[in-house]
């Protein structure tokens, strides 16, 4: 997934401790030193000092040692700790990567966690589903983020569009309207897949269906295909690369050059765009990708982290406690406010409605979704189907034949790794 972020830890008062702060006279201070993997820009240096500093003066018996990691590569070393005899006491994980740390059988499972003292029934879905496997919950969910529709707000207001759209059908009518003069209604790569699972899930459908225990693909459902189909539409109304994702070329560079009324994308795109075109700065809007009816937002992709616990950690008990906090609703709100993340429950959403584009995808991210759960799901993106797929649809394959062909491979993939 590849709109990245962040994750902390802490640990438990010492079993020395009596009531209060005191200690039994000549008994000493024993502490234990939680070791907690977050992922390098997932928190800003100061939240992780304020947390330490804080978790530590209600914790006098517990250090942390808070150790950042890099995206690249971090699987295989989450791996090798998860094998190894000096694992951290708490790990940030992307959400769509529990399942297969989860298979080793080295994660402390955290369903009573999650149920007595987070209240996982109200965490959002693309988040919490992620994080349980065969029943159990393994992955906590720490902070989320999605994609929005980016605008400019001055080629709506030239186009006299004075209302967002809030359905499908009323996106397309504006798509349609802006795309003229020279300009670009929107613009959407042609291997945007992220984009298209959100429509394939809008219809029904499924990336890929776990049916009698097995994965298999399911692009070629009829509801995937109604998925891909308005997928096709949309694209239409710009001059996105049949042939190419929106990095190739990034999609900010082409928004800032000041033709494009809209893209989709997170938040922080804005951020780009503007340091690539200054005078576009205070001329970016947000709205939630649009559902097929008015009171529902469309399905989005959720990408964010997970807080994970390994089996093997010296001080899993303390683990534990430094994910309860980080999860819990004073560090979910600080979190949320100090990096612009959704926080993990849509009644924590109001802590972001002062941030324009972070309140728009926390409404989106009710509708908020993950790739299937398998833990053999990475072999897929690794060598994606779904890109070649699209782009012989846009060039005018024939759909069912094309995702047939996908889904094959997807298949293939979710049952070798």
């Amino acid at each position: 997934m590849k709109i990245r972020i962040l994750a902390g830890a802490v640990a438990l008062v010492s079993s020395v401790a009596l009531s209060g702060c005191g200690l039994l006279p000549g008994m000493g201070t024993d502490s234990s030193t939680v070791t907690v993997w977050l992922m390098k820009g997932s928190a800003s240096q100061d939240f992780i000092d304020r947390f330490k500093e804080s978790y530590e003066a209600e914790h006098p018996s517990v250090e942390l040692e808070i150790v950042l990691q890099e995206w690249s590569g971090i699987g295989p070393k989450v791996l090798g700790a998860l094998q190894g005899d000096d694992a951290p006491d708490v790990i940030e994980v992307g959400n769509t990567q529990v399942a297969q740390y989860a298979e080793t059988g080295k994660l402390r499972d955290l369903t009573l966690e999650s149920m007595r003292d987070l209240g996982g029934e109200d965490w959002i879905p693309g988040l919490a589903e992620p994080g349980k496997v065969n029943g159990g919950q393994y992955g906590i969910p720490w902070y989320a983020a999605n994609r929005v529709v980016i605008y400019n707000k001055d080629l709506f207001a030239q186009a006299g569009i004075t209302e967002l759209p809030k359905t499908r059908e009323e996106w397309v009518e504006i798509s349609e309207k802006l795309n003229t003069a020279g300009r670009q209604g929107i613009y959407l790569a042609g291997q945007n897949w992220y984009v298209l699972a959100g429509f394939i899930w809008d219809e029904g459908g499924e990336l890929a269906d776990e049916g009698g225990g097995d994965w298999q693909g399911a692009l070629d459902s009829p509801a995937a295909l109604r998925g891909m189909d308005f997928y096709k539409t949309l694209q239409a109304f710009g001059d996105g690369p049949k042939d190419a994702d929106e990095q190739s070329p990034p999609e900010t560079d082409v928004f800032a050059e000041g033709d494009v009324a809209q893209i989709i994308s997170v938040p922080g795109s804005a951020a780009l765009i503007e340091q690539k075109n200054p005078e576009l700065k205070g001329k970016l809007g947000y709205f939630p990708i649009p559902g097929k009816t008015a009171g529902k937002p469309g399905s989005v992709f959720t990408g964010g982290s997970d807080l994970i616990v390994p089996e093997g950690a010296d001080h899993r008990g303390e683990g534990v406690d430094v994910v309860k906090a980080l999860a819990g609703p004073e560090w979910q709100t600080e979190l949320a406010r100090a990096m612009s993340y959704v926080p993990n429950k849509p009644a924590l959403a109001n802590v972001v409605e002062a941030q324009e584009g972070t309140a728009a995808m926390a409404v989106g991210a009710t509708q908020g979704r993950a790739t299937p759960n398998s833990p053999y799901w990475p072999a897929v993106e690794a060598d994606n189907p779904i890109k070649p797929y699209m782009t012989a649809v846009l060039e005018g394959g024939d759909p069912a034949e094309e995702a047939k062909k996908a889904s094959e491979r997807i298949t293939s993939k979710l049952i070798t790794g």
